[in-house]
């Protein structure tokens, strides 16, 4: 679908894992979202909604943008959030697009048009490769989200998304109801990692303390965005993690950043 250029939203409400795991939640499929849709040069847009409203507008958004872009959409849910009831707000209004000028469809209009991936001029995929990278990094400059809460003088910020998020940023209430000088970094887009969004406050961070209900799949996401953003002296990076369906407590995130905040940095 990527090399074909065809849009699609996929839905992964992810579980305990490694294997048949349990239907928990999890935080397991981060890096296959990320770094591994497919072979060869393949990226999509991942969504991370924390709350039921956050599912339903990130969805509306990513059916809009995977056609603007003609590239699949990952809307990343956990176990908890695909099993939460909540209130929201429906939109008031729905807009049927049509078919694109590029859909392979019956009429006089689309009979001429082919899609496929396959390109066996290696120069002619090449180039495919180049239009594709170009595509990724338009993406990449106009779709990075985050949240932020509490960042304008925060020494130690919190990053966490999906359910461990709302733990999170009880977390960092609780520490700034004592003074504490904590803020909540929330990525909503995974892919791109919103390290725009991130970059103009790094001058006052201290300390990054990942809070994930994986084995370092979101904070690999973090360095590698910060290698990638010219990041050379970096802050110290901790973090709170669970498996098997296990999610982080905010008890447990307090106290760890407190005992975080005992070792020098």
């Amino acid at each position: 679908m990527i090399g074909a250029e065809l849009p699609g939203v996929f839905v992964n409400v992810m579980r305990g894992g490694p294997g048949l795991g349990n239907i928990a939640p999890e935080q397991s499929d981060i890096k296959l979202a990320c770094r591994g849709l497919g072979h060869g040069n393949t990226h999509g847009l991942v969504f991370a909604p924390s709350t039921p409203q956050e599912m339903l507008d990130l969805t509306i958004l990513a059916f809009e943008l995977t056609f603007k872009y003609r590239n699949p959409v990952v809307i990343l849910s956990d176990g908890y959030l695909g099993q939460m009831t909540g209130k929201v707000k429906l939109p008031t209004h729905m807009v049927k697009p049509g078919l694109p000028a590029w859909a392979v469809w019956g009429d006089q209009m689309h009979r001429g048009n082919l899609v496929c991936s396959i390109f066996l001029s290696e120069s002619e995929l090449e180039a495919h490769n180049d239009h594709l990278e170009e595509k990724y990094d338009r993406m990449i400059a106009a779709e990075q989200r985050a949240d932020l809460f509490h960042m304008e003088d925060a020494e130690t910020v919190v990053v966490a998304c999906n359910t461990p998020a709302r733990m999170a940023k009880g977390a960092v209430e609780a520490l700034r109801r004592e003074g504490g000088k904590v803020g909540l970094f929330r990525p909503i887009t995974l892919w791109p990692f919103p390290i725009d969004l991130l970059k103009p406050y790094l001058g006052h961070i201290d300390r990054f303390v990942v809070v994930e209900a994986s084995q370092g799949q979101l904070e690999d996401e973090l360095r590698l965005a910060l290698s990638h953003s010219g990041v050379v002296h970096l802050a110290t990076i901790d973090h709170v993690r669970h498996n098997g369906g296990v999610l982080p407590q905010q008890d447990e995130i307090v106290r760890a950043i407190l005992d975080f905040a005992e070792v020098p940095v």
